[in-house]
Order: C-alpha cells, then structure tokens, then sequence
C-alpha cells in the first residue's frame, strides 16, 4: 500500500493493562516489534521480555487510570512513533511495516489514525486529513502519533478524563481536540492493523443515565456548551435505536451532565 522512503523510523507499542505477571499478554496481542507496557497493579518493578524482533519494556506500577498509563507511557518511550493500544487487541502481521510506511509517506502528519480488521468504519476508505466532526469517529485504539510533535505541542492525555476517574470515557476526543488546538495535524489511513477483542468495559454498563450525564459532562468539557448542545442531539438522533431508556430521557440526562459541569469544577479544585 505505501512507497517505503525516506529515513528510517522506529515504532512503539504503548500498551496499558493491569495485574500481568508475565509476558502472555504480549504474546496474546501479537506485538512482534518493541513495545512500551504500563501495567497498573500494586507493586513497583520493571521487566523486559524479548519479541521476535525488538523488546517490550514492562513498567509495574501503583498508579491507577487510563490516562495516567497514557502518559507515563509517552515519557518511557524512546520511538519516533507510538501507538496507543488497550489489552484487547491482536495485531495483524505486518503492522509494523505499515504505520511506519504510512508516516513515511505523510511526512506532514503528526498523528494517523489507522483502521481495525473487526470494526466498521464510517470514514471513507481512503487517506484524508480529520477535524471536528469527523474525530468524533476516532476510537483510542486507532490512533497513533509522532512523541516528538507530541512533546513539543506540550499536549498530554487529561487525567480527569476516562477509565479509572468516574468521568466515564471520550478522552481520545479530549486529546486529538487539544491536538488540533495545538496545531498538530491528524490524518486517518485506511491500513487494518488490528482486531478488537471484547472482553468487557471497565467503565461502560450499558446506554444508561450515567452514561448520558457523563457524555453530557465530557462534550461540555471537550466542546464547551453550546457545540455540545447541537452535538448531543445529533448523537441522541443517530443512537437512539441502541438505547435502553427513550431518546427524550437520554437527552434531558446529558444536558443534566451538561449543566453540572462536574469535570470542570474537578479541575479547578486540582488546581487549587
């Protein structure tokens, strides 16, 4: 699919899991190249364990959330690319060879967004630059990014925002928003480079009230109001046949979510 050119580029995994004692994780998801993995448990310890041709780094960790992982990940490793990656995917063979053709042959891109065996995509089957509202379509486990251009824009993942904080989830929109505000630009390449195993959420329990006053709060958070407004009623009308409770419900609970503003007060009070 891609003309290899240009210097050569090297490539991390950064994998975020909990309680592993070994390398079956690893093996399990396929990773044949080097990888950066953040294992949250109750400990603190470092390990290697070789692949087929590089090597995964094993941080054991006491801190908890997903965001957090996200980050310290960032700061363990030393590749020109990373790619995000949960404990439920299986890479394709090949994977490796096509992220980093991909930014070969978009030097312009500072983060791909990729495409999944087992995951209908709504974007068109082609390569092309994504803003809002097509980032919305993004899901954390497609997404990619050159760390230096990372570094520089000075752009984290917001640690008030998904698994593990009670916000529910919608950080990866979170961070390719402040991406865009940072000037970084985002592409989406239609190359498969794995499938997504579900094996349950750690935080989503279904189309209920909580989910909608969390959606509520996190589009306010990501979007500010009035844009999360007209947003939640594009989602509410496009979803609704997925929901447990009406669509009328479903709305009056986001704009509850909405109207509390409860990540944003969080983040005053951690600013003190």
């Amino acid at each position: 699919m891609f003309e290899k050119r240009g210097p050569s580029l090297t490539l991390d995994i950064l994998l975020s899991c909990m309680n592993q004692e070994d390398a079956s994780l690893i093996q399990r998801s396929h990773i044949t190249g080097s990888a950066v993995v953040i294992n949250q448990c109750n400990r603190e310890d470092y390990r290697e364990f070789p692949t087929d041709h590089g090597v995964a780094r094993m941080f054991f960790t006491k801190e908890r959330g997903l965001t957090r992982s996200r980050n310290m990940a960032v700061r363990k490793s030393k590749a020109d690319i990373c790619l995000l990656c949960d404990d439920d995917e299986v890479f394709v063979p090949g994977y490796e060879e096509g992220i980093l053709k991909a930014y070969q042959d978009l030097p312009q891109a500072d983060i791909i967004a990729f495409k999944m065996t087992n995951q209908p995509s709504s974007l068109p089957d082609r390569v092309m630059e994504l803003k809002f509202p097509k980032l919305t379509r993004v899901s954390s486990w497609q997404i990619s990014f050159r760390r230096e251009a990372l570094l520089r824009a000075g752009v984290e993942f917001d640690e008030l925002m998904g698994a593990g904080t009670g916000n529910g989830a919608e950080e990866e929109l979170k961070f390719l928003m402040d991406c865009r505000r940072a000037g970084l630009r985002i592409f989406y390449v239609p190359f498969p480079i794995a499938e997504v195993d579900h094996v349950g959420s750690t935080w989503f329990a279904g189309y209920n009230k909580d989910f909608f006053y969390n959606r509520g709060a996190t589009t306010r958070y990501i979007l500010g109001a009035p844009l999360a407004a007209v947003y939640a009623v594009y989602y509410v009308v496009k979803k609704r046949k997925k929901f447990s409770i009406s669509a009328f419900t479903a709305l009056k609970e986001i704009f509850r979510g909405m109207k509390d503003n409860k990540i944003v007060r969080q983040q005053k009070q951690r600013k003190g």
